[in-house]
This record gives C-alpha cells, structure tokens and sequence, in this order.
C-alpha cells in the first residue's frame, strides 16, 4: 500500500502580492469613505449654511424675484387666514432686523410699526400650525412671485411664548423712554 503525503508551503510572494492587494483595497475604501463624509459634510453645510434675508432685503433685491430664499419676519396676527379644504394658510410678516439683542421687543415693535415693510405670505398644503400667531417669528422658505406674494414651502415659526415673560417689562421701558 502506497502511502502518499501532502503538503502546503507558502510562498513569500504570492502572500505578500495578496496582502498588498488587500492593503490597496482597504486604502481605496477608505478613501472613498472620506471623500463620502466629506461631500455630505460640505453639501449639509452648504445647505443650511442659507442665512435668513430680512424683508427689507427680499423687496428690494428684485434679482431674488423666483428664486429660492429663506426669509424671516414678524406675523401679524390678524391677517392670518386659513383655509382647511385647500390647506391654504395666508398672512402678512413684517420686516424685523436680522441682528437683535431681544427678540420678543424687536417682534412687538416691528408688528406694531406700521411704516414697517410688510410681505403677504401664501403656504398651501400645510395644516394650521398652533404657534402662528401675533408676533411669533416666522422663518419661510420659498419663492417671491411676480406679484409680490411670497409662496413659501416651508414655515418655521419661533414660539413667542419663550419670550412672553420678559416682554411686558419690556414694553414698559421702551414705551418710557
């Protein structure tokens, strides 16, 4: 009876060219991975990098006219309507200044001047939100129409009530002044 015997060796170079190949996979990959993290780092900053245009600047820069813009401003609360069969929500915002050192009087202020600018404001297919009221701040996002209406596909509103507290005193020292 023949007894055969096998045997495995391993040759220095066929494992080193593998392991060279699996290094320069892992190299590559990882690239790709940063190069990955990178885009959707600088693209979500980029994004949301938007800096909010005052009312001011959105009338008179007729360039922006149809383009897509994020503007912020005071509600006015009576003009605010709804119309719950087209989910059609209209009001009126107010300029406020884009820098302020107390929120809750510069909104009351602005809503209350009426030589302030004012923009019409038309958001369709959203329900009524509960925070949009008299002088909550709203920041929009969308598009200034020809005529004037700005049509915003997103609606963000600040809750005046953070700041309802500090604002009767307020009031009080700016009126006394």
């Amino acid at each position: 009876m023949a007894q055969t015997t096998t045997s495995w060796e391993k040759t220095g170079g066929t494992t080193a060219a593998v392991q060279t190949g699996r290094n320069g996979r892992f190299l590559i990959g990882g690239v790709l991975i940063l190069v990955a993290i990178a885009f959707l780092i600088g693209y979500g900053t980029l994004n949301n990098a938007q800096y909010f245009i005052t009312v001011d600047e959105l009338l008179t820069r007729p360039e922006l006219v149809g383009k897509t813009v994020r503007v912020s401003g005071a509600v006015i609360g009576d003009t605010i309507s709804y119309e719950a069969s087209t989910l059609t929500i209209r009001f009126t915002i107010v300029h406020i200044p884009a820098q302020t050192d107390n929120l809750a009087l510069t909104l009351h202020e602005a809503v209350n001047n009426p030589a302030a600018s004012r923009l019409n404001v038309v958001v369709e297919n959203e329900p009524m939100p509960d925070l949009l009221q008299n002088e909550a701040q709203a920041i929009l996002t969308g598009r200034l129409g020809e005529d004037g209406v700005f049509y915003a596909d997103e609606l963000l509103l600040k809750c005046p009530t953070r700041y309802e507290e500090a604002l009767p005193e307020q009031v009080q020292e700016a009126s006394a002044n």
